[in-house]
């Protein structure tokens, strides 16, 4: 019985190591036939293909926002003492200006968004403190692409200022012309926005809504802007054209111009309201820059300007120019 036993012993450890052998054999064929790899490897493997598909995935990340802000201020002083060739006194001035921009982009889908505040003060001692610049701009435009540069758009624009706003008569004392909101500008407009770059559109409508507003009363009691005596809103309907360009000309050097036209359906649709802003900014270091900008503006309804000959009020092509040096910062 025991010589039965220690064979049935010794016969079972045989069939384990052959079974084993058997099995260490196989791997080795599907390890050298490429079936099989060890768990190192496979591991390693798949470490890798991770690694490949997070810096994939990564690569193809669409950044949907553009955020920014540029902030600047220039400011001048000066004085005279015993000074033979004669001038003020003192003079001081300060100017600012802020753009924000938010410009969103999915797919066929963009959303364009712009802030642009200014104001500027000058102080002298021949005719005391008056405002070189007031300015309220906000845009909002969402374009459809449906190709070629094309994008199917909706725009809204509002435009006012911050402060007073006086006529300076040289034999008159200052008249109120101007204050927050009286004037402001309300504009609604569908139309088609042209865009084969991020530096230039063209968005044209054929049928636009525009309020002009003057929410003071003395203002409006006077008419001013077209808004008829006593009311404070006016309705026009016409088409509309704005023209964007921002371009660097060259290393440290930046041009933008905006203009936009509007044409009243309702009243002389031939005489064309014109807002034409242009800056040329000249970037000097990290945080000193060189500015000059040259806006335009004639709107027929504003016809405050005497003829010196005829003594009749009519509009005026207004112009302001500005040249400074001064703090720019962005984020």
């Amino acid at each position: 019985m025991k010589s039965m036993l220690m064979k049935k012993i010794v016969l079972s450890v045989i069939c384990c190591l052959c079974v084993i052998q058997m099995a260490h054999a196989q791997d080795d064929w599907l390890r050298q036939s490429g079936w099989m790899k060890t768990s190192r490897e496979e591991v390693g493997n798949k470490l890798k293909e991770a690694r490949k598909k997070l810096n994939k995935d990564g690569d193809t990340i669409q950044v949907y926002w553009r955020k920014g802000v540029a902030l600047n201020v220039m400011i001048n002083q000066g004085s005279l003492t015993n000074w033979a060739a004669g001038g003020d006194r003192f003079s001081f001035s300060i100017s600012s200006g802020l753009t924000a921009y938010s410009f969103y982009k999915e797919g066929r889908n963009a959303w364009d968004n712009i802030l642009d505040l200014a104001y500027g003060y000058v102080n002298t001692t021949s005719l005391g403190g008056r405002k070189s610049d007031d300015r309220i701009d906000f845009t909002s435009k969402y374009g459809y692409d449906i190709g070629k540069s094309w994008y199917l758009s909706g725009l809204l624009n509002l435009r006012t200022q911050f402060s007073d706003g006086y006529l300076y008569e040289t034999d008159t004392l200052p008249s109120l012309v101007s204050r927050f909101f009286s004037p402001a500008y309300a504009l609604a407009s569908p139309g088609m926005d042209f865009k084969p770059n991020n530096e230039f559109s063209l968005f044209i409508s054929p049928v636009t809504a525009r309020l002009v507003l003057v929410m003071d009363k003395y203002l409006s009691s006077i008419g001013s802007y077209g808004v008829d005596t006593g009311r404070t809103v006016k309705t026009e309907i016409g088409a509309y054209l704005s023209l964007n360009w921002n371009k660097q000309v060259a290393q440290n050097i930046n041009y933008k111009t905006r203009l936009d036209l509007f044409s009243d359906y309702k009243h002389n649709p031939q005489n064309i309201n014109v807002y034409w802003t242009n800056a040329l900014a000249l970037k000097v270091n990290k945080y000193i820059s060189a500015n000059v900008s040259v806006d335009m503006i004639y709107d027929d309804n504003v016809k405050v300007f005497e003829n010196k000959k005829t003594g009749v009020l009519g509009p005026r092509l207004q112009i302001k120019q500005v040249i400074g040096v001064g703090l720019t910062v962005s984020f």
